[in-house]
């Protein structure tokens, strides 16, 4: 595998909340700890906020990293998305310029995200949506094609690298437009027997392949779910508070599920991949499974509730048995 990588989240705000500080320093010595550590060669920046990219790109490229540029658009139009990835691509075609080796991003899974795809004011109204209608999956593709023709062609006209787009495989994404295949891919007990056929088929299309999104979270069961292995929190509003039943705490089964994963994609000559992620912030590790959130989490690191860390002093989380194994990965 060419890029060995992982993703950064920069900041998801919703209803102008943001679910992780953005400290400068601590933004830099992750992405240090993700360079020497994990011996990861690519990061996948992602966020809603444009600054915040733009400030941990320029680390993550000062420290030889290939970078992803990945707005993420959550709860926008189509008119919003087109500004936000025409800003973004002219932020990354600025740092590409001084010799950084730069991917952009248009996007990802934007159709379960934000308006105008799909009916449905939020994801879970969304996907109940297209369960319950064979015509709306049908006419989806369509749909997300037609935005994302309209996408790229805007994202190239301010950016002159290679661009891609983090599908999810219900999108059915006409790749024409793009340079890289790009699909989050989860492996679920229901997939399983078929995951690495599929992917094998999209390196067989003849671009290069990536993996933007692969994981599971650190409990017993996790992986049979793959992607709605993190759907096990209650929530006051949008703040998580505890866990929805209980659960048996797991870290080997997230490692074990990464390794496995990165082992498909280099025997079926996957170009990148990016494990998800490096940390939750907000999915508190405590030691009572009720509230023990970072089962949750999808991060290779758990997020302490006070003091920092020991591995690490100074940071405010420890590494799970997933760091070390995605270590050893790609080391």
């Amino acid at each position: 595998m060419r890029a060995k990588g992982i993703g950064y989240d920069t900041g998801l705000a919703r209803g102008g909340r943001f679910n992780r500080p953005f400290d400068p320093d601590l933004v830099r010595r992750e992405l240090t700890i993700i360079r020497d550590d994990l011996h990861c060669t690519a990061v996948r920046l992602i966020g809603t906020d444009l600054d915040r990219i733009e400030f941990a790109a320029g680390e993550a490229a000062a420290l030889g990293l290939e970078v992803w540029f990945s707005p993420f658009p959550w709860d926008r139009t189509p008119a919003e998305i087109l500004d936000l990835l025409a800003d973004g691509a002219s932020r990354a075609e600025r740092l590409r310029r001084t010799g950084a080796e730069v991917v952009f991003v248009t996007g990802a899974e934007l159709s379960l995200f934000n308006h105008g795809f799909l009916p449905g004011d939020d994801i879970p109204a969304r996907i109940a949506q297209l369960m319950a209608s064979p015509e709306l999956r049908d006419g989806l593709p369509a749909r997300v094609n037609e935005f994302l023709a309209r996408a790229v062609e805007g994202v190239r006209a301010r950016f002159g690298g290679r661009v891609t787009y983090a599908a999810v495989p219900l999108e059915r994404v006409d790749w024409t437009p793009f340079d890289i295949v790009s699909v989050d891919a989860h492996r679920s007990k229901e997939v399983e027997h078929l995951y690495r056929e599929g992917v094998r088929s999209l390196v067989a299309a003849g671009k290069p392949v990536a993996i933007t999104e692969f994981g599971v979270t650190p409990y017993r069961g996790a992986a049979d779910l793959g992607a709605r292995c993190g759907e096990i929190l209650e929530y006051e509003g949008d703040v998580p508070l505890r866990l929805t039943g209980e659960y048996v705490r797991d870290e080997q089964e997230q490692a074990r599920y990464l390794r496995e994963l990165v082992e498909i994609f280099t025997e079926e000559g996957v170009d990148a991949a990016f494990a998800c992620t490096f940390v939750c912030y907000g999915l508190v590790h405590r030691a009572d499974p009720r509230v023990d959130l970072d089962m949750a989490s999808w991060g290779v690191v758990k997020v302490l509730e006070n003091g920092t860390g020991q591995t690490y002093p100074g940071v405010p989380w420890e590494p799970k048995a997933a760091f070390g194994a995605l270590a050893g990965c790609y080391a």
